[in-house]
């Protein structure tokens, strides 16, 4: 696909893991069976939870495993500037505004309204602050996820995406995750923010990851459209479980990547993506998880 360019977005809290090559392997396959470029972007953004060093190994195995950018990787610590001027721009246009509730103010708004129901352990955001502030410190910078109708209602946004393995998918914003944050007063730059803003000035039309960030999709989406960003095709792929059967992840205990075997490494990375791949080099490794790659996750 000429003008094909993915990416592959590891967040340095640790090196990689099992999981995280499959993330990896799946996109740059991806961007090879497309003929495009495969970008690599560290996502450090974050910098509390950012282990020093865990870029550079994280850089390291993914080269001894055959997986080369086709340009120098980026760091979002270095691209703050962008990010301020996404964030302007929302709120010059009536996209975003400030908010000065904690966790607290929320839960309790949302009992009132009888609505104290978690999703995933996050509080949907009831829009308290739409109305301003009223005397109040800002917390946190939101983005609508409702629109001001005639009658001065609020209109929930529903955003409606295909994903090449899911299918048709949808979700209304404001019922799912409400307004949500761009940038805490004492903190980072938030992921949503960050990830599409990046995306667009990188001009990544198709975006491969594990399906545990299916659900970001949505307010990404949503984001791109108001940033007048144009969307990437989606592709969520299978994860890697631990014994316990969640996600295998650095939060669980999962072990560094070993990479002294890396044929090794790619063929179980590739098992994990349903390709059965037997060659006995690297490159012939890599070669045959692209061959059989189109077949067992095609454009539509």
């Amino acid at each position: 696909m000429p003008g094909y360019i993915g990416r592959f977005a590891p967040s340095p809290t640790g090196p990689l893991h099992a999981g995280s090559l499959v993330a990896a392997l799946a996109s740059w396959l991806d961007a090879r069976a497309h003929g495009g470029r495969w970008l690599v972007r560290i996502e450090d953004v974050d910098s509390p939870r950012c282990v020093p060093g865990a870029d550079q190994m994280i850089l390291q195995q993914l080269s001894a495993c055959g997986l080369h950018p086709h340009e120098p990787p980026t760091w979002q610590s270095h691209r703050s500037a962008l990010y301020e001027q996404a964030l302007q721009r929302l709120v010059a246009e009536g996209h975003a505004y400030p908010c000065a509730c904690s966790r607290k103010d929320i839960a309790d708004a949302l009992a009132a309204a009888h609505r104290a129901k978690p999703r995933h352990g996050e509080l949907v955001y009831p829009g308290t602050c739409r109305s301003g502030l009223h005397g109040k410190a800002a917390r946190a910078m939101r983005v609508l996820t409702a629109q001001r109708v005639a009658d001065g209602t609020w209109q929930p946004v529903s955003v409606s995406w295909t994903d090449r393995r899911f299918g048709a998918q949808a979700q209304n914003l404001a019922e799912a995750v409400g307004d949500f944050v761009l940038k805490r007063a004492d903190g980072p730059w938030a992921y949503q923010l960050a990830v599409v803003v990046d995306d667009g000035a990188q001009g990544v039309t198709d975006i491969v990851r594990g399906e545990d960030l299916a659900d970001n999709t949505a307010r990404q989406i949503h984001l791109q459209r108001l940033l007048g960003l144009p969307t990437p095709r989606y592709l969520h792929t299978p994860l890697v479980l631990g014994p316990n059967g969640e996600k295998l992840s650095k939060q669980n205990g999962a072990p560094a990547l070993d990479v002294s075997r890396p044929v090794h490494a790619v063929r179980e990375a590739a098992r994990a993506l349903g390709l059965t791949v037997d060659a006995p080099t690297l490159g012939e490794a890599l070669a045959q998880a692209a061959s059989l790659w189109p077949d067992r996750y095609p454009d539509a």
